[in-house]
């Protein structure tokens, strides 16, 4: 949520940078804006007048009282007029506010100045690492199904498309790529585990910045109102909504397990082959949260985290800064990594790696108090995937294809599957 005293302040900064994120919608949005809170305001100035009023006809009232024992019935009509008055006044302004509250749910993070302008063609590729095979193999969605590891089709049986199936050898692959995934961000990057619930209430999607914009994207639960996590980012990010944390502890590191569940109703018919746009999937997540001074220093720090994973799976890939106009709504600044997949020629998104300064603190109420006897002030959080599977398992069976049709497991990988080599299973094999 934006700092509504900063649209007040400076609401020309505040627009130019909302401009830059390309949506026309969100002009009209800052009118109401600012018209509803020109009404907030002007309704407390009449209530705080009126009830002046009151306190001072209170005032004279009791010296009356005292002075003749009662008060004449036109005086007690007046004072019963003026509490009517601030009732309605009271009830206005409490309209007013909460469609203030509602409106600003809506409006987006404000991009930090050194985002590239422009859409998403205007994304900057920071750096690289590796060399992209430049010779097409085969696509992992007829590699998986001669390795007898992935059954998209019993998948798509079972609940839909979208909803992959992995069998044998590449169950214990995504398994093993997860134990993996977070033994490194404990071990050697100083994250604490945690196990969270996978379906959360409104109020958790809410804080995040899931609902209400995305809410058409979530799988939700009725009559209870839950939602299933689209992102573990969401629930471990609210584990501290509504608390003051010790600042001496800052910056504090999460990382966490979930499958994650998206409808991506607006995604239909994009990139829908084998694991490349899938409706449910496994997810390892870094969750910071960071002193704002610290917090540009956290993002590239959290960044190398999730890069250190494709270096030891051995996949090339690039970073990749998203401009203003792609980054997420939530987001102030966004990192994209993304892998070289030889057997669809494609760049393959497996993490965003993202800031979002002051944004979900606001919504979520996450405050830090810097020393004893500071005032609270809002703490910065961010996020990255550390690293999605689909794609990155596409991408490890594409890079690491063998001429006789087996698949090599990247050496850090090894110990966690039990096998340096996926083959194909023997003739006549279910």
């Amino acid at each position: 949520m934006i700092d509504l005293k900063l649209l007040r302040a400076s609401p020309q900064q505040v627009r130019a940078a909302l401009a830059r994120r390309g949506d026309p919608g969100l002009t009209r949005l800052l009118d109401e804006l600012e018209a509803l809170d020109m009404r907030r305001r002007a309704l407390t100035g009449q209530l705080d007048q009126l009830k002046a009023e009151r306190n001072e006809a209170a005032r004279m009232d009791a010296a009356q009282v005292k002075a003749e024992g009662g008060l004449p019935a036109a005086t007690t009509a007046k004072r019963r007029e003026l509490g009517n008055q601030i009732g309605a006044l009271e009830t206005q302004l409490k309209s007013v506010e909460a469609d203030v509250e509602s409106k600003l749910l809506y409006v987006p993070n404000l991009p930090l100045p050194e985002l590239p302008d422009g859409d998403a063609s205007h994304n900057r590729i920071v750096r690289t690492w590796g060399e992209p095979d430049p010779r097409r193999g085969r696509p992992h969605w007829e590699i998986g199904t001669s390795l007898g590891i992935l059954d998209l089709e019993r998948g798509s049986k079972v609940t839909g498309s979208g909803f992959p199936v992995f069998v044998g050898m590449g169950a214990k692959l995504a398994r093993g790529l997860i134990n993996f995934m977070l033994d490194l961000h404990t071990r050697e990057h100083g994250y604490v585990e945690v196990e969270p619930p996978f379906v959360v209430k409104r109020d958790t999607m809410q804080g995040t910045g899931q609902v209400p914009k995305f809410e058409d994207d979530a799988y939700r639960t009725t009559p209870d109102d839950l939602f299933l996590v689209p992102t573990a980012e969401v629930p471990v990010t609210n584990l501290h909504s509504d608390e003051i944390l010790d600042g001496a502890r800052l910056p504090i590191g999460y990382t966490a397990y979930t499958p994650c569940f998206r409808r991506e109703a607006g995604a239909a018919g994009k990139d829908t082959r084998g694991l490349l746009r899938v409706h449910q999937f496994d997810k390892v997540e870094l969750v910071r949260f960071a002193r704002p001074s610290d917090s540009p220093a956290e993002h590239e720090r959290m960044t190398g985290h999730a890069e250190e994973v494709l270096q030891r799976l051995e996949l090339p890939y690039r970073v990749v800064l998203l401009a203003a106009g792609d980054v997420g709504f939530a987001s102030a600044k966004t990192y994209d990594l993304e892998v070289w997949a030889p057997g669809v020629g494609q760049w393959l998104e497996v993490s965003s790696s993202s800031t979002f300064t002051d944004f979900q603190a606001r919504r979520a109420n996450i405050r830090f108090r810097a020393g004893p006897g500071a005032k609270p002030e809002l703490v910065h959080t961010l996020n990255a995937s550390g690293v999605a599977l689909p794609r990155t398992i596409a991408a490890l069976l594409e890079t690491h294809q063998q001429a006789d049709g087996a698949v090599t497991v990247p050496r850090a990988l090894v110990p966690y599957v039990g096998a340096e080599r996926l083959a194909p299973p023997p003739s006549g094999a279910a």
